[in-house]
């Protein structure tokens, strides 16, 4: 996670937050009063955000003290500590819902990730996100998916060619998507991968016929169709199954052998972990 995209969308978020001030604190707290407070757990499952609470608190108040108990990726239960914050009462206050807001978030897909995960324990399938992601926060949201396990399939548009049903139907076809494609790469001297989606098994058969992509995609493919495109791809390329796949079925679709499953679930369908910040 680069450091000055962090720092910038903390910026934004307190000034959204905190307009011309907190004044409910401002109110009712002396500007010189300190204390202490600590992160509660309320529910069970994968610690993340603690990397970005660090940076948020530094922003807020360089003299807030951040003492962490527990990092991105630890598991976690009903009644854990992750940290402990001290110093001004006010600026404790000032961070307490957006530290909450992003760390619940960020645990909640860390810990829908790292469920997907472990049902693939002992295939070689990894679990991939997708770009169903909220916008502005998809650098949050994906390292969030990194944390629980998973991998990132891309960042957006511009690190990898993703050549989905609307590109092939715009470009007249399979064959004519791959060689516009990669004319294109090679007219702007660009080094990307190229993924290209397969609705059908004759998609398969006409992408794997062409060639100069890297990777096939099986969209909504069912188990027995899965195993004949893995069969007929029969590793020249790289294998992803995409659509509809959940927790009771990713075992089943990872055993016919691809390579990647991406589940958009992961960061679209989420339950942000319950947690709060109490004054000691």
């Amino acid at each position: 996670m680069e450091n000055n995209i962090l720092r910038e969308f903390i910026f934004r978020c307190l000034e959204e937050d905190v307009g011309d001030g907190d004044h409910s604190s401002r109110a009712c707290i002396p500007e010189e009063a300190t204390g202490k407070a600590r992160l509660l757990i309320k529910d069970k499952g994968i610690l993340a955000g603690i990397n970005v609470a660090g940076e948020l608190f530094s922003i807020v108040d360089k003299d807030l003290k951040f003492d962490v108990m527990m990092n991105d990726g630890s598991s976690i239960a009903p009644g854990d500590i992750a940290f402990y914050l001290s110093g001004s009462q006010q600026s404790i206050l000032k961070s307490e819902r957006l530290v909450l807001n992003i760390m619940q978030r960020m645990s909640g897909i860390a810990t829908s990730t790292h469920e997907y995960v472990s049902r693939l324990k002992g295939l070689k399938t990894k679990i991939l996100d997708t770009r169903k992601t909220s916008p502005g926060l998809r650098f949050l949201e994906k390292e969030a998916v990194r944390i629980g396990g998973g991998m990132n399939h891309r960042m957006g548009l511009f690190d990898m060619i993703m050549l989905k049903d609307n590109h092939i139907d715009y470009a007249g076809g399979i064959e004519n998507a791959i060689i516009m494609t990669r004319e294109y790469l090679k007219k702007n001297n660009l080094d990307l991968k190229i993924e290209i989606e397969a609705r059908t098994l004759d998609d398969v058969k006409t992408i794997a016929s062409t060639g100069g992509v890297d990777r096939i995609m099986f969209d909504n493919f069912n188990i027995k169709d899965t195993i004949a495109a893995v069969k007929e791809i029969s590793g020249r390329f790289e294998t992803e199954s995409s659509g509809g796949i959940t927790l009771e079925t990713i075992r089943s679709y990872a055993e016919c052998g691809v390579d990647f499953i991406s589940v958009g679930a992961l960061t679209h369908h989420i339950k942000s972990l319950d947690m709060s910040l109490k004054a000691v």
